[in-house]
């Protein structure tokens, strides 16, 4: 089995979501995990955008990314340019992949307005999963 680490600047949102559509799509091809440069907390409004779409993700936590210095990891996926720039060097050859995605927690406006933002990314982080499942592990 593979270990995909998902890392992005507070594990809360993107990485989260991240998390919880490359579980669905590898199935029993990968452990994923998912991890910050810095920790925040789960954010609750990607809770909420992800059970919309029958994901659940409210039992994750937010993890700092060295909690898991001792795991190989087959794949480190960045979601965000900080985590990127800041991103530990991991103590094996994993292969590292980078998109990023507009960070949703910075939506302002009307409650709607910022789920909307919330809805919008978890559709793009959907799509780049879905894609890097069939690409990477089929």
């Amino acid at each position: 089995m593979k270990n995909i680490l998902v890392l992005c600047t507070g594990n809360s949102c993107r990485s989260q979501i991240a998390e919880g559509y490359l579980r669905l799509y590898a199935g029993n091809k990968a452990e994923i995990y998912s991890a910050g440069v810095e920790t925040h907390g789960l954010n609750p409004k990607a809770v909420t955008v992800m059970a919309e779409d029958g994901v659940d993700i409210s039992t994750h936590t937010s993890n700092h990314v060295n909690e898991y210095n001792d795991v190989h990891f087959e794949y480190v996926i960045t979601v965000c340019d900080h985590a990127k720039e800041v991103c530990p060097v991991l103590p094996n050859n994993a292969r590292h992949f980078h998109f990023n995605f507009p960070d949703p927690a910075k939506a302002t406006g009307a409650n709607e307005d910022v789920i909307n933002q919330f809805r919008i990314v978890r559709n793009m982080i959907k799509d780049y999963a879905a894609r890097f499942i069939e690409r990477e592990l089929s």
